[in-house]
């Protein structure tokens, strides 16, 4: 296997910040000796954190700033220091060439508008797209975008977004022919915008050309069915939805810890059950499925919960070396060039068939 390239974390990124990103990027060494990073942040804090974790400080480099991109900066001041930042200075090496991918776990809208500025979109992409692994009851985790990045988006962005999940899927997957749908508000035909139902039309006579397989739309609720391994929908839906599942992942976690200590009874009951509880957790733990890529640019840029532990920035390392290993922006031109532009400028659907 090639030599992963180097991966640069944004250290002071996150609610913790060094000791978490480090010790986070520590583990996924552990799982994946080949891994080499630069740590971008106060170069004092990260010598400190490196202490506990000499298997990481031998694959390391270091660039030094004090320079922090806060939760409350808008992305055009961050921009306007993206130079003295640890979140710009790891794209920027990204943008370089001295790191294949960066990891932040720091101020979304920044990272979004500053590896957009930096890295640019792809050619034959228009937009990038926010896209993250969801789990659910099937055997693969389904990749749902966009989930914030664009809050409007017309039938073009949305085949793009399709052809970009596919190959994220089929990295994160291994299915060669991911089932993709677009999010709507029925399955019918009839249902949805313009720009949903525009969209679909085009990924009905495209996906005979990509390594995918499109049926229409689906719906909120069969997200997480696991009938489906792809999900495109514009990031105002997408983010409502995600919060959506989120919340009700959480609701019925504390519904099940309120009812099994509400009596002697149920806590005997929480114990028979305990091994199922604890696989429900596990399924729900955010931190297992932490890294959210923002497709579609030159270069991969992944993006940390600010509360992941160690283990899910470890996660996010995790996904952003497979998808360097994997060459999922080499995957996305391939696809896009055989989707072709004159497919993405077709007439739209009420003059086809006025």
């Amino acid at each position: 296997m090639a030599l992963t390239p180097r991966i640069a974390i944004d250290a002071m990124g996150g609610d913790v910040g060094v000791r978490m990103m480090l010790a986070g990027a520590a583990m996924a060494r552990h799982k994946h000796d080949g891994l080499r990073f630069i740590l971008v942040g106060d170069e004092v804090q990260i010598k400190a954190a490196l202490e506990n974790h000499p298997n990481l400080r031998a694959a390391s480099d270091i660039i030094h700033t004090d320079g922090v991109v806060t939760g409350e900066d808008k992305p055009s001041q961050a921009i306007r220091k993206a130079k003295s930042t640890s979140m710009g200075l790891a794209i920027d090496a990204v943008k370089r060439g001295d790191a294949g991918g960066a990891v932040s776990a720091g101020n979304t809208g920044a990272l979004m508008a500053m590896a957009k500025l930096a890295l640019r979109t792809m050619p034959g992409i228009d937009r990038p797209a926010l896209a993250a692994l969801l789990p659910t009851l099937g055997d693969n985790d389904v990749v749902m975008l966009d989930l914030g990045a664009n809050t409007e988006c017309d039938s073009r962005n949305l085949v793009q977004f399709a052809v970009m999940g596919a190959a994220y899927s089929r990295v994160a997957t291994g299915r060669e022919q991911p089932r993709v749908r677009l999010l709507n508000i029925g399955s019918e035909e009839i249902k949805g915008t313009d720009e949903v139902r525009d969209a679909a039309a085009i990924l009905r006579r495209a996906a005979g050309d990509l390594s995918m397989s499109f049926d229409g739309f689906t719906e909120a609720d069969k997200i997480c069915r696991g009938e489906v391994d792809v999900v495109v929908t514009d990031g105002f839906s997408g983010n409502v939805a995600l919060k959506a599942v989120e919340g009700t992942a959480r609701f019925v976690a504390d519904l099940l810890k309120r009812g099994f200590s509400s009596s002697l009874r149920s806590k005997i009951g929480f114990l028979i059950s305990k091994p199922a509880t604890e696989l429900l957790k596990h399924h729900l733990d955010p931190n297992n499925h932490n890294g959210a890529v923002f497709l579609g640019l030159n270069g991969i840029v992944v993006k940390s919960h600010g509360s992941a532990n160690a283990a899910g920035v470890a996660n996010a390392v995790a996904v952003t070396a497979r998808l360097l290993e994997e060459n999922v922006t080499e995957r996305i031109t391939a696809d896009l060039a055989r989707l072709g532009g004159s497919t993405l400028r077709m007439p739209r659907v009420q003059e086809e068939s006025a």
